[in-house]
């Protein structure tokens, strides 16, 4: 099926034609619609034009009115203050154009998709092998998911990237250590099963800490450690062998904790810092040829004119160090490299803390001057803020430890399901266990994604999962009492849309807010911004509770009011699926 025009745009279109007939030099003149408290819409358009063509504002604004065809979209309009324009849409206009969205068999609610995609490498979700995730890595994936589903939904076509930290100096550390204690990561498992990925990490994760303390301790380790590095970067097979079983021990656990997200990680587009190994010297030589990369001390840099130390010097990008070994940024500019001329990206988006911003600037300028970045080809990193305790300091463990992804996803479970368990009705314990943990992961996902990314966030699981309030445990009641109404409807008794019925405040409201949804989206995908997407749904959840409380649905006055109100709580029903879908967050039939 084809989009759907929107009533918006429809209006648009409209008093743009009224506009150019009125006056033809006002051709291609934006109106300025917008939504308004005072009508429907609001046109602010005409102060600008009057302003142009050296007319009396209220006067142009009278002549254009004399111009709008009211009838079955605009049923009245008139003018406001010293040329605004306030508008009112028919009702048969409203409950139509959602009927149309309604009969959207593919399931989209007549949201248009890009005819001319690009492609768009994101880059989101980096864990770091032999390390556990924790609260940092939460907002990465959780924002990273959220974007890739709505560009991928407007169309866009996706590569997902998890550049996870899988080499480097930490590795050479790693394997000496385990090759000089190589009974430390004896797995303490029952005899017929095998540890579980999440104690597997953990073990690692002592095996690091016991490892990088010995590394800072002991010079002769240190010596051993760096010349394993040369091993590992030369391809020495066993000790490839050894870095390989890191590799997999820590995707298993990857996996496992991405499973508990409900996020879907595939091991395709999994390619770590090793995988652009290849590419280093070339990237290094490419630069240094060109004139873009300098040689200094013996290190390959890119200088700045605007980046400068405390004392007044440039601190420059370092590619190349000078003992020949390569930095994060050979790696980040390769990827780049990688991602443009293999991929075909059109755009490359990095979800990455806000505290790396100076390195990306750096490395994105060197990649515009090596002429990889262009206007054609852009890279923009989503830079996100810090998850705060409840004491507005980083979320720590009371001991001051940073907290443990899986242990705060547990958490938030176990604190969802006393809340489902405290509601529920006529739900088994199997039943209230699956629907805790859609609940609590979806309070965790909702409370990040609800904060505009690069704004900081208060992490209270006792307002997360809060039935009250902006969170996500609103509006999945709220959805879950629209299914509760649309099952309690009498045999034969269907959802259906009747143009021709009046419609009350409440539901007239409901209507329009619907009739954005299209928009919304766009929006939020255009700007990265899943923030603008759960603002909505919030407000859909707020409109839709007003009308419920003052619009009888099954208790309506006639039989024909009884289906449309039921078609207004089943396009709800869909809308919040389809919205929370975007955001990676269930919806479940019963609560």
């Amino acid at each position: 099926m084809a989009s759907v025009t929107s009533l918006t745009d429809s209006v648009q279109q409209h008093l743009a034609s009224a506009l150019s007939a009125t006056r033809p030099e006002a051709a291609g003149a934006d109106p300025l619609l917008r939504r308004s408290d005072r009508a429907d819409f609001q046109a602010n358009g005409i102060l600008a034009l009057a302003k142009k063509t050296k007319a009396n504002p209220r006067d142009l604004a009278g002549e254009v009115v004399a111009r709008i065809t009211t009838g079955d979209l605009i049923k009245d309009v008139e003018v406001s203050g010293p040329g605004f324009l306030n508008l009112t849409i028919a009702d048969g206009a409203i409950t139509g154009n959602l009927a149309a969205r309604y009969a959207d068999d593919t399931g989209r609610l007549g949201v248009p998709s890009a005819e001319n995609p690009g492609t768009t490498v994101i880059d989101y979700a980096q864990p770091n092998v032999a390390k556990e995730m924790h609260v940092g890595h939460l907002r990465s994936a959780v924002i990273g998911d959220s974007v890739v589903q709505l560009l991928e939904f407007t169309g866009e076509n996706v590569v997902r990237r998890h550049h996870i930290g899988d080499w480097g100096t930490q590795f050479g550390m790693l394997i000496q250590y385990l090759d000089e204690h190589p009974h430390e990561l004896d797995h303490k498992a029952d005899e017929d099963l095998q540890a579980s990925g999440e104690e597997a990490m953990s073990n690692l994760d002592r095996l690091y800490k016991t490892a990088r303390k010995l590394f800072d301790s002991d010079e002769e380790f240190k010596t051993r450690a760096r010349r394993r590095v040369v091993d590992l970067q030369a391809g020495d097979p066993a000790t490839l062998a050894t870095w390989q079983k890191f590799v997999d021990e820590s995707k298993l656990y990857f996996f496992s904790v991405f499973e508990k997200l409900d996020m879907e990680i595939r091991d395709a587009d999994i390619v770590g810092e090793s995988g652009y190994n290849d590419m280093l010297a070339e990237t290094c030589r490419l630069l240094e040829e060109s004139g873009v990369a300098v040689r200094s001390e013996g290190a390959l840099c890119v200088f700045f004119d605007d980046v400068k130390g405390p004392d007044g010097n440039p601190v420059p990008l370092i590619v190349q160090k000078s003992d020949g070994g390569y930095g994060y940024a050979a790696t980040d500019l390769s990827a780049i490299r990688d991602r443009v001329f293999h991929l075909k990206a059109n755009t490359l988006l990095y979800v990455v803390d806000a505290r790396q911003a100076l390195h990306f600037k750096m490395v994105f300028e060197t990649a515009r001057r090596a002429g990889w970045l262009n206007d054609d080809v852009h890279a923009v990193q989503l830079a996100f803020g810090t998850v705060l305790g409840k004491d507005g300091k980083p979320f720590k463990t009371r001991e001051g430890e940073t907290v443990r992804l899986v242990d705060l996803l547990d958490e938030a479970i176990d604190r969802a399901s006393a809340v489902v368990r405290e509601k529920a009705q006529d739900l088994s314990e199997e039943e209230i266990a699956e629907r805790g943990t859609q609940v609590g992961i979806g309070a965790v996902k909702y409370a990040d994604l609800s904060t505009s990314a690069n704004r900081d966030y208060k992490f209270d699981l006792d307002q997360m999962v809060s039935l009250n309030g902006d969170t996500s445990v609103y509006l999945q009641y709220a959805y879950a009492r629209i299914r509760s109404i649309l099952r309690k409807a009498p045999e034969g008794v269907r959802p259906s849309a009747h143009p021709e019925l009046e419609l009350a405040p409440a539901e007239r409201a409901l209507g329009l807010h619907l009739d954005a949804f299209a928009e919304t989206v766009a929006e939020a995908a255009r700007e990265y911004a899943p923030h603008k997407l759960a603002a909505y749904l919030y407000q859909l959840a707020s409109h839709y509770t007003s009308f419920y409380d003052k619009c009888p649905v099954l208790k309506a006055e006639s039989p024909d009011q009884v289906e449309n109100r039921l078609f207004l709580c089943d396009i709800t029903a869909r809308t919040l699926h389809q919205g929370m879908a975007l955001m990676g967050v269930r919806t479940p039939e019963r609560l």
